[in-house]
């Protein structure tokens, strides 16, 4: 496997990853596919090693991932439920964690409603001195990196299955629409699809895309390094966005993080917005379309599209997410045994 360019401890943010590190994530969860498609799916390789998940926000996708992923590594599982926990109680955050640290954790998967929180568990870890690393599975409106890098991984498998690599999205033009105001993972997103060089554009009603987030965003791109220099691009439309794009990533409307009224009804936001087989028109013939889910179907994106396999790589990603979430967790626990 290969470890030569990994030396991070945590996993909390792709906003400073290298492009070597994206590229080791790349060929390890490469490698972790092609164990995946044996008959005997399991490796010994973190066998000994303890992961809990500790997820204080419902999850389905991420949460079955990265515990089948331990498992496949033949690492024991803790799993974590806030609702059955001491928490009702009145134990804080922390002391859940250093709870799960006196039980021989060694890695910790964080998902939670606020962000910020894999960053004070990993702060923690590190002022107590102990060799637990935190893997961020998605905090508040921050940041859900595993979700990027396995969307990294699903379109670069698709144009070379046998090398996925970095720079196979140099050039491309990939559109990103939806709830992107309250999304993490657009967030993550943004950031390694503008470390591999294509052209990102996104596109949202204003109330969904505010222009003060669009100055953030662009401030934040314009203050790191890139090579080649970063296109992002902003749209209060559908259609610019959608022009000639290689692919295009929907997000799931939040409904739950709406604080205020942002959309006059779910049937307007679909007719201007939401993805269809008739809007994808637009794109180049062979366009694949990505969502994280869960899905609103008829709302962000159409069910007849959804399940089409000529456009969607929907399902694909659920699969690509094993893989990509071993080869983290291996990258993380390989320099424990």
């Amino acid at each position: 496997m290969p470890t030569t360019t990994w030396n991070r401890h945590h996993i909390l943010s792709l906003a400073d990853f290298t492009a070597a590190e994206y590229d080791t994530v790349l060929q390890t969860a490469a490698s972790f596919q092609e164990v995946l498609s044996r008959r005997t799916k399991k490796v010994p390789t973190l066998q000994g090693q303890v992961v809990a998940n500790l997820f204080f926000e419902s999850s389905t996708r991420t949460r079955s991932s990265f515990e089948l992923a331990a498992k496949r590594l033949s690492a024991d599982t803790l799993n974590f439920a806030a609702s059955t926990s001491s928490m009702t109680k009145g134990e804080t955050i922390l002391d859940t964690a250093k709870t799960y640290l006196a039980m021989g954790t060694d890695i910790m998967v964080v998902r939670h409603r606020e962000a910020g929180v894999p960053n004070a568990i990993a702060a923690e870890m590190d002022r107590l001195g102990v060799r637990v690393s935190v893997l961020n599975a998605g905090d508040g409106q921050h940041e859900h990196p595993s979700q990027a890098l396995l969307d990294l991984f699903t379109i670069c498998t698709l144009i070379d299955p046998d090398h996925p690599r970095l720079d196979l999205l140099k050039g491309k033009k990939i559109a990103i629409v939806g709830d992107i105001l309250h999304s993490r993972v657009a967030r993550s997103n943004i950031w390694s699809l503008i470390a591999s060089g294509a052209e990102v554009h996104l596109a949202a009603p204003p109330t969904l895309l505010p222009k003060f987030f669009a100055e953030f965003i662009l401030e934040e791109v314009e203050g790191r390094s890139y090579s080649p220099n970063p296109q992002l691009f902003l749209h209060w439309q559908l259609e610019p966005a959608l022009q000639n794009a290689d692919f295009v990533m929907t997000l799931r409307l939040q409904k739950e993080r709406m604080t205020a009224h942002l959309l006059p009804s779910l049937r307007e936001y679909h007719q201007l917005f939401g993805i269809t087989c008739t809007k994808l028109q637009l794109c180049k013939p062979n366009v694949k379309v990505l969502h994280p889910g869960p899905v609103n179907r008829g709302v962000e994106i159409s069910s007849e599209l959804m399940d089409d396999p000529e456009f969607s790589l929907i399902q694909s990603q659920v699969t690509s997410g094993v893989a990509v979430r071993m080869a983290l967790l291996y990258l993380l626990g390989s320099g424990k045994a």
